[in-house]
C-alpha cells in the first residue's frame, strides 16, 4: 500500500532529469555533492537510474557518508524492486504508476529485463501523471479506476509514460476523449512504426498537435543521421511533436557527436521545433 512517509529523507540523484524530485531534499546533478547546508535527515538514499552512472552513485554515497551515519543506494540501475511505490520520493510529486512491466520486448528496452510482464497495481498511488510503461496493455476494468482517479485530479492528465499506438483503436479512443487530457506520448522509434503512428493520431483526431508528443529513439542498430531526421521530420507531419532520444545501451554510455547531440536537441524542444516549421 503507498503511504506517506514522516522519516526526514535526503534523496541524492546523479543526473536530474524532468521527473527528478525538486523539494529541498532532493539533491541532482550539479548539486548531488552535499552542500554547505545540509538538512537534518535520518537516512540518505542515492539513486540511480542509468548503470552508466553507478560510479558516480558509489562517490556520491561515499561524499554523503562523511555527514550521514545511514547513507544507501539503489535504484533502477542496481535492479531494485519497483514496487510500493512512494509518491514524491524519488519522482516528483504527480507522478503515479498504476501498473508495471510490459509484454512488449523490443529489442532496446529495459522494462522487460528489469520489471517482466506487465502486472497492474491494485493499490495505486493517486496522481495526474501516468508513468506506466504500457498503460494500454491494462484491461479495460483497470483503465476505468485509472481514469475514474484522475477525474479526481485538479490538474489534467499527462500520460507521460507512453500510450502503445498499435493498442489505439475506438474503443480506446472514446475512452480517453472521456477524460481532461494535458498532453499524451505515443513513439515512433522505427521507420516501419509511422504507418501505425498515423493510424493512431486519426483516432485522436480531437487533441491538438501540442497535444500529441511522440518518443522517437534515433540512432539505434546503425541508423544514419538523415535517416533519423527523416523520421523525426514524418513524425510532424502526422501532426504529432517529436521527442528525439538518442540510443544508449545498457552497459555503456556512448558519447555521441556534437553533431547528432545538437539533432537530439533541435528535435526535443517543441518551440525549436515549431520555429523550424514556422
Amino acid at each position: 500500500m503507498w503511504y506517506n512517509v514522516t522519516m526526514q529523507l535526503i534523496r541524492v540523484f546523479p543526473r536530474k532529469t524532468s521527473l527528478t524530485p525538486v523539494d529541498l531534499y532532493a539533491f541532482a546533478g550539479d548539486r548531488a555533492w552535499p552542500q554547505l547546508w545540509r538538512p537534518p535527515a535520518d537516512e540518505v538514499h542515492v539513486s540511480v537510474t542509468f548503470t552508466w552512472d553507478i560510479g558516480l552513485g558509489h562517490e556520491l554515497r561515499e561524499a554523503w557518508a562523511q555527514y550521514y551515519p545511514v547513507v544507501k543506494i539503489g535504484g533502477p540501475a542496481f535492479g531494485s524492486p519497483v514496487d510500493n511505490f512512494v509518491p514524491g520520493r524519488y519522482i516528483k510529486d504527480g507522478v503515479t504508476f498504476t501498473s508495471r512491466g510490459c509484454n512488449r520486448k523490443c529489442p532496446w528496452c529495459l522494462v522487460p529485463s528489469r520489471e517482466g510482464k506487465l502486472h497492474c497495481i491494485e493499490d495505486f498511488a493517486p496522481g495526474w501523471i501516468i508513468q506506466d510503461n504500457n498503460f494500454l496493455q491494462c484491461p479495460a476494468e483497470h483503465r476505468q479506476k485509472v481514469y475514474a482517479m484522475l477525474g479526481t485530479q485538479s490538474k489534467a492528465a499527462s500520460f507521460s509514460g507512453g500510450l502503445d499506438a498499435r493498442l489505439i483503436d475506438d474503443t480506446v479512443a472514446d475512452e480517453l476523449r472521456s477524460i481532461r487530457i494535458k498532453d499524451l506520448f505515443l513513439a515512433a522509434d522505427t521507420a516501419q512504426s509511422l504507418g501505425v503512428l498515423a493510424k493512431a493520431v486519426t483516432k485522436l483526431d480531437w487533441l491538438r498537435r501540442d497535444q500529441l508528443r511522440c518518443y522517437v529513439l534515433i540512432a539505434f542498430n546503425g541508423e544514419t543521421m538523415v535517416e533519423a531526421a527523416e523520421r523525426l521530420e514524418a513524425v510532424w507531419q502526422v501532426d504529432c511533436v517529436p521527442f528525439a532520444q538518442l540510443y544508449q545501451p545498457p552497459d555503456e554510455y556512448i558519447e555521441y557527436s556534437r553533431d547528432w547531440k545538437k539533432l537530439a536537441r533541435s528535435w526535443s524542444r517543441p518551440a525549436a521545433i515549431a520555429a523550424m516549421h514556422s
